[in-house]
């Protein structure tokens, strides 16, 4: 019975002491009350626009920019080596991204010189900092954007036909700059199958002419294609084509 009464009081004792110990955890309340004048519901609903945009803003950095252009190019390249998942698909998306960097550069310090500063310093208005970021965005699209792929999104909006670059919608420029970025990007693709396509044929020739068809012709040719790309310095090569195809 003693001992039973000993035990208890060390439980009460480090109970206690466990308590005294325990961290201050503070408490967070979240309430939803009536606004009592527009400008708050004006606040509310640009806090909500804030967070839709930082939820979106990985598809408006992929689609916007150069970023489909060279992922899609260097996955080509990868399937015309056949060496399946080399280079990584986080390599090829990192380089992506790091070359995205590297092009979109003047553009995005355009957009921060003449819209978000002037914005922060109070020497433009809202919507002005919007149109001033949007400007060099747009000055890009353009210049990558097909005439006849612009002309099917406008049509298909049936809003009225632009005089000039002014007049045509941002959500009409965006689709057509991603189909024509596609299509730039399947034609060099297209160009970069040529060369590994005849070295593969001149294998599976050989092979067939050598009787030795059980064997597959991708074992023996790629590591001529290896050979070949790294002779050329294909690396080099290619990302400075794509990076001129841009200019």
């Amino acid at each position: 019975m003693t001992r039973f009464f000993l035990i208890c009081a060390v439980g009460v004792i480090l109970t206690n002491c466990a308590a005294e110990a325990a961290p201050i955890i503070p408490s967070v309340n979240v309430e939803v009350g009536t606004a009592e004048n527009p400008e708050q519901v004006a606040s509310t609903l640009q806090v909500i626009a804030v967070l839709t945009l930082a939820t979106i803003a990985p598809g408006i950095l992929m689609m916007t920019t150069s970023f489909v252009r060279i992922v899609v190019i260097i996955g080509f390249l990868r399937n015309a080596l056949a060496t399946q998942n080399v280079p990584p698909n986080q390599v090829i998306v990192s380089l992506a991204l790091f070359l995205t960097f590297y092009i979109m550069a003047p553009y995005w310090s355009q957009a921060n010189d003449n819209g978000l500063q002037p914005y922060l310093a109070g020497q433009i208005s809202q919507e002005e900092a919007i149109t001033n970021v949007l400007e060099p965005m747009r000055e890009f699209m353009f210049r990558q954007t097909r005439e006849a792929d612009l002309a099917l999104f406008v049509n298909l909006s049936e809003a009225e036909r632009p005089e000039t670059q002014e007049d045509v919608s941002t959500f009409v420029l965006i689709p057509a700059f991603i189909i024509s970025e596609l299509k730039t990007a399947f034609q060099i693709g297209f160009m970069l199958y040529v060369p590994f396509i005849v070295i593969d044929m001149i294998v599976a020739t050989t092979l067939m002419s050598m009787g030795m068809m059980m064997l597959p012709p991708v074992m023996i040719s790629l590591p001529f294609k290896i050979l070949l790309f790294v002779m050329i310095d294909g690396w080099h090569l290619l990302i400075q084509s794509i990076i001129v195809s841009f200019r």
